[in-house]
């Protein structure tokens, strides 16, 4: 069994005055709900063993925020190919993992987010802002994720958190 964790970057400042869409920050809403994430994902036994973020400046953000305030001592991994991905694209990320993590966080962007939970869950979610789609996938490895039919067994959004 593998576990595979979807987190949707926090809400993006629109604001400020940055050269592209990859480089646009977190608004100051954003920090606070993946500083939220962090917490509750410990709170409730969920850290993941890694964290790949896509490089745009929101998702690494709400990844190492996250991390930092959730208390986990996980690796962060950058990849850029999650900054735009497809489905298929996505998959074939986690796919590359081998076998030395049981659950694993992918922190990234819509639609794909959404859509890739259907892919794998046949469930349609609405994947707002620091949203976290926590998926159970009946594979012994990593690489078998391109056929495998989980179970979405949450769908933690922020706003349902108090801290």
């Amino acid at each position: 069994m593998r576990t595979l964790m979807l987190m949707r970057h926090g809400k993006s400042d629109w604001d400020v005055g940055v050269p592209n869409d990859h480089a646009r920050p977190l608004a100051p809403r954003g920090v606070l709900s993946a500083e939220r994430m962090g917490e509750v994902l410990r709170q409730m036994d969920l850290v993941p063993d890694l964290v790949i973020s896509s490089t745009a400046t929101r998702a690494r953000s709400t990844a190492e925020l996250a991390r930092i305030t959730g208390g986990w001592d996980t690796r962060l991994v950058l990849e850029d190919s999650l900054y735009g991905a497809s489905v298929s694209e996505t998959l074939s990320v986690a796919a590359r993992l081998g076998s030395g993590h049981e659950r694993v966080m992918l922190v990234g962007h819509q639609p794909t987010w959404s859509m890739t939970v259907h892919h794998l869950t046949g469930a349609r979610v609405a994947m707002r802002t620091a949203t976290v789609a926590d998926i159970e996938l009946p594979i012994s490895e990593w690489s078998q994720i391109g056929d495998a039919h989980g179970t979405l067994v949450a769908l933690l959004q922020p706003r349902h958190f108090v801290t």
